[in-house]
């Protein structure tokens, strides 16, 4: 199965979406005027440019660190090489609506004995963790938006209320048989499998793994936060690392919470208006987020299609 995946019209279907969202993207710098971005790009130069890049590979590396101790919990022990090159392909579909596009990697996880409800429990778990994480750099700088307050808080109580609601086993467990016996076939199929992610992914939620996953999402967010804060001072911004991981984190924040594909416009909107609020030119607001965007989501996308590419390569070999 997984040799067909991204076979025939399926692969030319994604590099259209890849080509498509590319466009769009072009158009978003092109209205920011594409001067200021070109300026932009030259004054931040091959060096920096290197260290925006080095630390959304820091990102992704502690991301993967955390992907692989949520299978190994699950009872999966993945090889680490071919479980990157999994875990990486993922990103080669981030653009597609509501994150559905990393789910890809369910289908060649199938082929390590890891199954559907494993799998996609370890991926809600990551999202999960990535929101906590986020919430928390947030959090940090909340003092200088009080106005974001409502927003975290809100989504403070929805996090402790799934975390609350994914160890109660035993009426999840009363919950999957009651939906298959007295629901139709279908939906009481459908809700039976979203209880047992649910309660596959309770397991990845237990306290040591909680801390460790928060930790390890603070630390990888932060380093892309870090990226975003030196590209502004590279700029000529005077902003604090405070208020950087901020923007950037609240930013990511509202992206994440729109399933929009990628966080494509939610994000971008964000960064924009907050940077704009913080005395920063619109041209210069609209590049620097070109900038980061493309050291972070098309440099993970590029990374995710090359990863993808080669699983294909390797299956049709064998």
């Amino acid at each position: 199965m997984t040799g067909n995946v991204l076979s025939g019209w399926r692969f030319r279907a994604l590099l259209l979406i890849v080509l498509l969202s590319a466009v769009g993207y072009l158009g978003f710098s092109l209205w920011g005027g594409w001067r200021d971005v070109v300026a932009a790009l030259i004054r931040v130069g091959f060096i920096g440019t290197a260290i925006a890049l080095a630390l959304s590979l820091v990102n992704y590396g502690l991301r993967f660190v955390r992907w692989q101790k949520f299978l190994a919990l699950l009872g999966h022990r993945v090889p680490h090489q071919e479980s990157l090159r999994i875990y990486i392909a993922g990103f080669g579909l981030t653009i597609l609506p509501g994150k559905a596009g990393e789910a890809i990697r369910s289908v060649f996880l199938k082929h390590h004995g890891v199954t559907y409800p494993e799998s996609l429990a370890a991926f809600f778990s990551e999202h999960f963790s990535n929101l906590i994480s986020m919430l928390i750099l947030v959090a940090l700088g909340l003092w200088v938006y009080p106005q974001a307050q409502i927003v975290v808080a809100i989504l403070a109580g929805v996090i402790l209320v799934v975390l609350v609601v994914i160890q109660q086993t035993r009426w999840l467990k009363i919950l999957e048989m009651f939906a298959q016996k007295r629901l139709p076939d279908r939906l009481g199929t459908l809700v039976g499998h979203s209880i047992e992610i649910v309660l596959h992914s309770g397991r990845c939620f237990k306290l040591p793994m909680l801390m460790t996953g928060i930790a390890l999402g603070l630390v990888a967010w932060g380093a892309e936060g870090l990226a975003f804060y030196y590209i502004m001072h590279t700029l000529g911004s005077d902003m604090s690392l405070q208020v950087a991981l901020f923007i950037y984190a609240f930013s990511m924040l509202v992206g994440a919470i729109s399933f929009l594909p990628g966080g494509l416009g939610g994000t971008e909107a964000t960064m924009v208006t907050l940077l704009i609020l913080n005395n920063v030119a619109q041209p210069q607001a609209v590049a620097a987020t070109v900038i980061i965007r493309l050291a972070t989501l098309w440099f993970a996308v590029a990374l995710g299609i090359c990863s993808l590419l080669i699983i294909e390569q390797k299956n049709k070999s064998v």
